[in-house]
């Protein structure tokens, strides 16, 4: 009943095009288009929460104390690879926190600007930063084996799910092996809402743009910590959504990542 339910989301191809095309078309900026009036904008950002604050979820504070990198700038560029071979290893807090805020976290506020949101390590469409950030673990020093909220505001992390779904994440991969051979799972999110009120279907856009400027921080500071990483698109979207606990249309799962301890592979 659920698939079906799922089928009549659907756009199917016709005369008209597929449904990729149909978005781009619709997504483009126009000349003629009205924006949303600034004061709006500052209402409904006002509204919306600038990270999901899952109140009564145990939280666990992150460190300050970011980890100090080996590899120069260019040296971690070129250093990225995908890992071919990963074990699980273990990480520490401290790496974990470094990892956490090098790719979504804050950096400085906005008081005093006309969109009074702090801003992050990545450029967001308007500022309205739509993704959230979670994370699966049993290999993390001073964290129980769970799932986990990252939370920049409050530079906390919380446990929405105790114990080892490593078993039921590798169900919802394509390349199964890649949650049990790995230290953390992590999974960028997004809640559309959050850029589509102001920028419409090119809000859906900026969203995926964002998407991909995470990942890409998330590679290069896991890269420069000596850590392995699979970007994962091979993985069952409801499944995924399912098991953080999210509705799969309003607030749904763009893209997974792996990250291990590297295993060198005798040639």
């Amino acid at each position: 009943m659920q698939s079906q339910a799922w089928q009549s989301l659907l756009v199917p191809e016709n005369e008209h095009g597929s449904a990729w095309e149909i978005y781009h078309e619709n997504s483009k900026t126009s000349r003629h288009d009205v924006p949303i009036d600034s004061q709006d904008v500052r209402k409904r950002m006002d509204q919306m929460w600038p990270s999901l604050p899952y109140e009564g979820y145990p939280a666990f504070a992150l460190s300050d104390q970011l980890a100090t990198f080996n590899l120069s700038l260019d040296q971690t560029i070129l250093s990225r690879e995908t890992a071919r071979t990963m074990s699980s290893g273990s990480m520490d807090l401290d790496q974990l926190s470094s990892l956490l805020h090098y790719s979504y976290g804050i950096t400085r506020s906005n008081e005093d600007g006309e969109y009074p949101r702090p801003f992050r390590v990545v450029p967001s469409g308007g500022a309205l930063y739509p993704l959230e950030l979670y994370f699966h673990s049993s290999h993390i020093g001073g964290l129980r084996a769970g799932i986990y909220h990252y939370n920049p505001t409050e530079n906390c992390v919380r446990l929405l799910r105790e114990g080892d779904f490593s078993r039921q994440l590798s169900q919802s991969l394509v390349q199964q092996n890649l949650a049990l051979d790995s230290t953390l799972m992590v999974f960028i999110t997004a809640l559309f809402e959050r850029s589509l009120f102001k920028y419409g279907e090119r809000g859906y856009r900026f969203t995926l743009m964002e998407a991909g400027h995470v990942s890409q921080n998330m590679n290069l500071v896991a890269t420069a910590l000596g850590k392995g990483v699979v970007n994962i698109g091979g993985f069952f979207d409801r499944d995924i959504d399912s098991i953080l606990g999210l509705d799969g249309v309003l607030h749904t799962t763009l893209y997974c990542m792996a990250i291990g301890e590297r295993v060198e592979m005798n040639l």
